[in-house]
């Protein structure tokens, strides 16, 4: 009997579907508990998880509500916002004009920002891509969020902080180092870095619904972001546009664009495979140790096996990717509550997934010496406001530097 013209676009539809392997029905019942535990456990309203395992999509599937005043559910089409897991496609499109030769790694960022200050002379391209600049974050109460702040007024922002540390000496998590590389990007190239994200990098891998922040724009399948106050659930904080703009994070992604964007990291696309050695290698501090940070990844060590992975969060959302190179595992997790634990998570799925990336549980130990404790507490605090004094910096590890850690 012929197939009803019904019968065809119902068949390609499923064969569509991302494929969903049987072999890890038991894995991806735990994985369904798991996500709903820790939704009860955050309050959080939506999460989107995806896991996909030697190019294979395992799920791909939503949890909760996308809109709790609208009562929309969460899905593999939602969209969520990135944070900092922005960063690496930031990273990315630095490179892309790398290979036109419009950027040098080692070239002094003096030569695309003229009117900065003396002191930067000694800050490469490539310092702003590892966090080794010693620029400090601009989001630490250096700006008001609601202002809407031009490019320009951004930039000559960035000028006026004081540099932390010797550039390449240390590490340490700087927002305004990817600001910095997206006004770079403008000024070789021409145009806004987010278009050229779009036509270089979103459309090439087929990630149709990524792109950059706007909540002007009626955007189909947009989740609202939500935060806790006082034990009620609050829309997210209102931030001005510009700021909604810009290179440390500022991107709309769902499940569906990570997929594509895990697929061409995979078969190494767009770039270069020396490219993408560069922007998956470790930097190397001037005193010849490494830290685990690569152009927007941070790189692990898990059982031995490497681990590519950054987290963020931003406006009532959090976000993760962590992929495990030798187990060829991948898990994408998005949530639109800014406490949720995506990173967190990401790895408590991937142990479920494969035992051999468990990550041992943390257990707190007694304190028998607490006025070490004391002490130790006080350094730090001390040490992450720059202000620890000269004779204390020789306890301190040769290349150390208090950093926001994985999450």
């Amino acid at each position: 009997m012929p197939l009803t013209p019904h019968t065809r676009k119902w068949i390609g539809a499923v064969l569509a579907l991302p494929v969903v392997s049987f072999a890890f029905a038991a894995e991806l019942d735990q994985v369904d508990e798991l996500v709903r535990s820790e939704m009860a456990k955050q309050k959080a309203p939506g999460v989107a998880v995806a896991i996909v395992s030697e190019g294979e999509v395992l799920s791909a599937k939503g949890y909760g509500v996308a809109n709790v005043e609208l009562d929309v559910a969460v899905t593999e089409h939602t969209i969520f916002q990135s944070g900092s897991v922005g960063k690496q496609f930031t990273a990315t499109a630095v490179m892309l004009l790398v290979e036109d030769g419009k950027i040098g790694l080692e070239d002094p960022i003096t030569k695309y920002f003229r009117g900065a200050p003396a002191t930067w002379r000694r800050i490469t391209v490539r310092n702003l891509l590892t966090h080794t600049s010693g620029i400090p974050d601009y989001t630490e109460g250096t700006i008001d969020l609601q202002r809407n702040y031009t490019e320009d007024q951004l930039e000559k922002m960035a000028y006026g902080l004081k540099l932390e540390f010797e550039p390449g000496s240390r590490w340490s998590y700087s927002n305004t180092g990817y600001l910095l590389l997206g006004i770079l990007v403008r000024k070789v190239s021409g145009r806004f870095y987010g278009d050229v994200l779009k036509d270089r990098v979103f459309a090439p891998l087929g990630m149709k619904t990524a792109r950059i922040i706007s909540e002007a724009d009626i955007v189909p399948n947009r989740a609202a972001g939500y935060r806790t106050v006082d034990g009620e659930l609050k829309n997210q904080e209102w931030v001005s546009p510009n700021l909604n703009t810009t290179a440390d994070g500022a991107l709309y992604l769902t499940l569906l664009d990570m997929i594509a964007w895990d697929k061409g990291l995979r078969s190494k696309a767009i770039l270069k495979p020396e490219s993408w050695e560069q922007i998956l290698k470790p930097v190397v501090l001037k005193s010849g140790k490494t830290y685990p940070y690569g152009f927007g990844w941070f790189l692990d060590d898990i059982a031995g096996q490497p681990v590519q992975r950054h987290t963020g969060a931003w406006q009532g959302f959090t976000a993760a990717i962590a992929r495990y190179v030798g187990a060829d595992l991948t898990v994408i997790v998005f949530a639109n509550h800014e406490e949720f634990p995506s990173g967190k998570l990401a790895g408590m799925i991937a142990g479920t997934i494969d035992n051999r990336l468990a990550e041992p549980e943390l257990k707190p130990i007694a304190d028998t010496e607490p006025e070490v404790t004391a002490r130790l507490k006080a350094l730090l605090v001390s040490a992450s406001l720059n202000k620890l004094p000269a004779k204390d910096y020789k306890h301190m590890p040769a290349g150390w530097w208090p950093t926001d850690g994985y999450e």
